[in-house]
């Protein structure tokens, strides 16, 4: 038996209805897709002076930017 002639999918107990088989192949060819975009980098990442998200107000959750006197100085300083 070659390797063409093997089947991918193989039921070995209980009988499973098509919905079910279904349902299960998405989920293997969903998760071969992942770990292939992982493998492969996945989306091409974007450099943080490109991004734009950085120009959008920061909220009291991801801290607040720095104000009053001196502010300019700390504007530069690492959070």
């Amino acid at each position: 038996m070659t390797a063409e002639d093997k089947p991918f999918l193989q039921v070995v107990r209980g009988d499973p209805s098509p919905e079910e088989v279904a349902a299960l192949v998405a989920v293997l060819t969903a998760r071969a897709r992942a770990a292939a975009a992982a493998r492969d980098g996945g989306e091409p990442r974007t450099s943080r002076w490109a991004d734009r998200t950085r120009l959008v107000r920061a909220t009291a959750a991801g801290g607040l930017r720095p104000r009053g006197p001196g502010a300019w100085r700390a504007s530069g300083l690492p959070r």
